[in-house]
């Protein structure tokens, strides 16, 4: 039975492209497995689940029960991200985007936002504080070292 899909469900466009590589992912481990097992979940569903949360932002364990358990969308997820299945993904899917907008594979300029860069000091003066400091002696709770009779 189909389900309805979701807004973030993959088209079949987009999971042509990425789907040689997880099928060769999937085939190579299981040609490392112990048991050869492998396994029964769909992948295209569990790539759904994983931007179905990454969408909305629901925890793991609230995916809806119509996609797989959240343990096993759990578990691929991991496990492609230390197989380092899903930095390739991007680095394809990015290359794609740059040949067709016709620019180069890689960017050849790099431009960092000047609000994350801190500014030179302009003077040798130590800085001040905007804040002007407490100039009373009279004994204050604050001050561990006032004594109270």
């Amino acid at each position: 039975m189909e389900r309805e899909p979701y807004p973030s469900d993959l088209s079949d466009e987009q999971w042509a492209l990425i789907e040689p590589m997880i099928t060769a992912w999937k085939q190579d481990r299981v040609a490392r497995s112990a048991t050869g097992d492998p396994g029964s979940c769909d992948l295209r569903e569990v790539v759904n689940a994983i931007f179905y949360q990454n969408r909305t932002g629901c925890q793991w364990r609230y995916l809806p029960h119509d996609l797989p358990s959240w343990s096993a969308v759990f578990y691929y997820f991991g496990l492609w991200r230390q197989d380092g299945l899903d930095q390739r993904i991007q680095e394809l899917l990015r290359c794609q985007v740059r040949e067709r907008a016709r620019r180069l594979e890689d960017p050849s300029l790099v431009i960092i936002d000047t609000q994350s860069v801190r500014r030179p000091r302009v003077s040798r003066r130590p800085r001040r504080d905007w804040t002007p400091t407490r100039r009373s002696r009279a004994a204050s709770g604050d001050w561990p070292w006032t004594c109270w009779g």
